[in-house]
């Protein structure tokens, strides 16, 4: 798994509110983008994990100030649990009292037609 994180779009306006956004593409077949919006400088924690709860990849762990963010996940390499089966997985935000969580899909073998 690689996990890329886009400081630059801190340049936009400073949200209010925190919020995870449904990550793109979704289904994805190798790599998909997550956006989350920080309201207040705070501890937050990215996490993927599978259907069975199992953490997957730790895509961030440490303060942050308060903007919006993207950061890139990629199903190739995982660091922490080898490489992911095509499925359901989930990812979980928690940033101060904030905490939400979305489904997304992975697709290794799509065949358009």
């Amino acid at each position: 798994m690689f996990a890329h994180l886009n400081n630059a779009l801190n340049d936009e306006l400073t949200p209010m509110e925190f919020y995870l956004g449904q990550n793109y593409p979704n289904p994805f077949i190798e790599k998909t983008l997550i956006k989350y919006c920080i309201g207040y400088r705070t501890k937050v924690i990215l996490k993927v994990y599978d259907s069975d709860g199992k953490v997957i990849e730790k895509l961030v762990d440490e303060d942050q100030n308060p903007g919006t963010y993207e950061i890139e996940f990629t199903a190739d390499h995982s660091r922490e649990s080898g490489n992911p089966e095509e499925g359901t997985f989930f990812y979980r935000l928690v940033a101060g009292d904030y905490r939400n969580e979305k489904k997304m899909s992975l697709q290794k073998n799509f065949k358009g037609g």
